[in-house]
């Protein structure tokens, strides 16, 4: 899979603190228009657009993503989990309860929703918009206010900046992280999320997908994700249903498996030629063993940060400050041996890479800055360690046939 996962098996649509349910489509169908009783005998299709006998078997905990081309009915399916429609034929089975027995209120507050444009209230501040299921569901002010700020935390929006702004003042992606903190606000089992990412450019759309991967960590929804874009589905699935046109699914699997055997011809033009490639979507850089980092801290002596350098088969000695934050590189011949080192005496990073960051957009990073090393930090920006190119290749072709990887580059 894309990413390990702790599948809560947990069952029960509440919104207790960390539950997960498990979602299920058990022969649902989304017909518009009549039908006759003669065609539905004759076994004849839905009308375009519509789903047709749709079984899925979602656990709690994973992010399952619908793909396909437009109206293939991904978008009317998940929009059935909170009967924003109402299926025609079948059930679905949220938590082990038929959602169509569920009380219709009771059931959305219990289900988060995240659409492209956010939806949010512009006559309400950021704190305000984040509160809005809570305050429906009679939540105490003090908890309200409370629970809005921790999800503004979450999301990387600094509650003392963002809580009493409105949403006109923020940008796309700002914008974006309230749509999400407000969906968790009640801490629901399970959040739709429709194209969710659509709408901003494609570096904080970027940003946007690897922040959430990391929130699921903590938070273990189950998550139903939307889009038509075959590489975000990659990406952010645990598991994959791609669609075809007449709301049929023509495969349902891990990302790897839709990569590995297509189901059908269709799928395959659809996941593309380059299958082999978007195997590096599949992996993290935390899934690789990262090469130590020589590094020479600001002010420290020259002469014994050169000999530190010189000894390593890297000719780069990486710089950092007091928190071990990267600055720059220095060439271990061109460190003078008197003095200490200074900021000036730095080149360029390599860009920086995080635990979460796939390889395949490592990899382009890399190659799009024309070097041969990027570097880890994690969250505080701490260095944990470097990626190679030569690193990338050999856990593809370790992964793929056991080789061991090729010697490393000697630059950064």
């Amino acid at each position: 899979m894309a990413r390990t996962l702790e599948w809560r098996t947990r069952t029960g649509v509440d919104t207790d603190h960390g539950r997960a349910a498990t979602v299920e489509f058990d022969h649902v169908s989304k017909v518009y228009g009549p039908v006759s009783a003669r065609a539905r005998r004759a076994g004849s299709p839905p009308a375009p657009g519509a789903v047709n006998d749709l079984s899925l078997a979602i656990p709690a905990g994973a992010i399952c993503v619908l793909v396909g081309p437009s109206g293939c009915g991904k978008t009317t399916s998940l929009k059935m989990v909170n009967r924003l429609i109402e299926p025609t034929s079948g059930r679905i089975l949220l938590g082990g309860i038929d959602a169509a027995t569920r009380e219709l209120t009771d059931l959305r507050r219990g289900i988060g929703y995240v659409i492209q444009q956010t939806g949010l209230f512009p006559h309400q501040t950021i704190v305000e918009n984040v509160g809005t299921v809570p305050r429906l569901l009679g939540w105490p002010a003090a908890r309200i206010k409370e629970r809005s700020e921790e999800l503004l935390g979450l999301v990387g929006l600094d509650p003392a900046k963002y809580a009493g702004r409105f949403p006109s003042q923020l940008s796309g992606g700002e914008r974006q992280r309230v749509g999400v903190a407000r969906a968790l606000a009640a801490d629901p089992p399970i959040m739709l999320m429709d194209e969710p990412f659509g709408a901003v450019d494609p570096i904080v759309r970027e940003r946007l997908q690897d922040e959430f991967l990391r929130l699921q960590e903590d938070i273990a929804k189950t998550i139903l994700f939307v889009t038509h874009d075959i590489d975000e589905a990659i990406k952010m699935g645990d598991l994959v249903a791609v669609f075809q046109q007449g709301g049929r699914v023509a495969q349902f699997g891990t990302p790897t498996e839709l990569l590995a055997s297509p189901a059908s011809d269709f799928v395959a033009r659809f996941v593309g030629a380059d299958r082999g490639l978007k195997r590096l979507s599949l992996s993290r850089v935390r899934d690789i063993s990262l090469q130590p980092a020589v590094i020479g801290r600001l002010g420290e002596p020259a002469g014994e940060a050169r000999r530190r350098a010189l000894a390593d088969p890297l000719p780069y000695l990486l710089l950092v400050d007091g928190l071990e934050r990267p600055v720059g590189w220095l060439r271990d011949i061109e460190i003078d041996g008197d003095g200490v080192l200074t900021e000036a005496m730095a080149i360029p990073m390599s860009p920086l890479l995080s635990p979460e960051t796939t390889l395949k957009d490592a990899l382009s990073m890399m190659l799009d800055a024309d070097v041969h090393t990027g570097i880890v930090v994690d969250r505080t920006g701490r260095v944990s360690g470097l990626v190679t190119t030569e690193s990338i290749g050999g856990f593809l072709r370790e992964t793929a046939v056991g080789a061991t990887p090729a010697p490393e580059q000697d630059a950064p």
